[in-house]
């Protein structure tokens, strides 16, 4: 047992999920391990078993074995923050006050790393610290090829508060989408449980009535006949991938969706058209993010006026 040692969870983990703590910690750890160390006793919090998506506190004590103590580092590698990289995550700013850190995340980088992905927002948080003890840190989550309002948390106070809100629904997100032909109702609402059928790469979510429940909201604000329609899209639940399926669903998948819009949407767009447009939190104004480049080309192309979006 004594090959064992006990670490102190700092002031700037506080709060934090234990996955979360031992990817910052111990990045070269993955989930299968995590679980199989979680599962054998072998990672403790003070002194007892734990599951993996516990809550640490500051203070704490979290037992490591031995055979991954040696690649313990005090934070994740992150970009300098001189780097373009960084700069530009800088300039794309939406909102900021001593709490959060709002940004208008550009379509293409991933918010998380994961297998292949070498740059993304939790990379470049040190970007976005501005004098803060610790880096912000990930409240909610956006596809990697979604664009728009992605929120962090500058301290541990705000991040639990943060992902309260949106762990009870009380985060009002509305996104805009540019899809292939038309819903045949201008509006209505989508009601259509989901679940996870695959792993890795082929992991799909698929409508199940015996799946989580899923709803969506949406309201054709614009159409080019039946050739593609201007959407506004609320979800109210917050499933992986909810509204590139209830697109897909109803008849009008989403421009540029590879994995769920078929060979026409697929083929019509080089980049997704989904796009987190405004986000609405207790206590905070409202943040809006402008449509990307590639939205703003497709307006022109099909004639949409975007101030019919307001």
């Amino acid at each position: 047992m004594s090959a064992f040692a006990a670490m102190a969870v700092g002031a700037a983990d506080d709060g934090a999920r234990l996955d979360r703590w031992f990817a910052r910690h111990f990045p070269a750890v993955g989930r299968r391990e995590l679980f199989r160390l979680l599962r054998t006793g072998q990672i403790r919090v003070d002194g007892k078993r734990v599951r993996i998506d516990a809550r640490l506190a500051a203070g704490q004590a979290l037992r490591v074995p031995p055979q991954i103590r040696g690649g313990a580092r005090a934070t994740p590698p992150r970009a300098p923050e001189t780097s373009a990289a960084a700069r530009g995550l800088r300039a794309r700013i939406l909102y900021r006050d001593d709490a959060v850190v709002a940004i208008d995340k550009p379509a293409g980088l991933a918010v998380q790393g994961g297998s292949g992905q070498r740059r993304h927002v939790d990379g470049l948080a040190d970007a976005l610290r501005f004098g803060a003890e610790a880096p912000p840190r990930l409240v909610h989550r956006l596809d990697k090829d979604t664009s728009g309002v992605l929120v962090l948390a500058r301290n541990a106070a705000a991040a639990r508060r943060l992902a309260g809100l949106f762990r009870e629904g009380r985060a009002a997100k509305l996104y805009w989408a540019v899809v292939a032909g038309a819903p045949r109702r201008a509006e209505g609402e989508i009601d259509a449980p989901l679940a996870k059928r695959g792993a890795g790469a082929a992991a799909r979510m698929v409508p199940d009535a015996a799946g989580r429940r899923a709803v969506t909201r949406y309201r054709t604000l614009d159409r080019a006949g039946n050739r593609a329609a201007w959407l506004e899209l609320v979800p109210l639940t917050g499933r992986t991938h909810q509204l590139r399926v209830h697109c897909a669903g109803i008849g009008a998948p989403i421009l540029g969706d590879r994995k769920y819009g078929g060979e026409t949407a697929a083929a019509a767009a080089p980049r997704l058209h989904l796009h987190a447009r405004s986000l609405r939190l207790p206590g905070l104004p409202p943040i809006e993010a402008p449509p990307p480049p590639h939205f703003r080309e497709t307006f022109d192309r099909f004639g949409f006026v975007p101030d019919r979006g307001r």
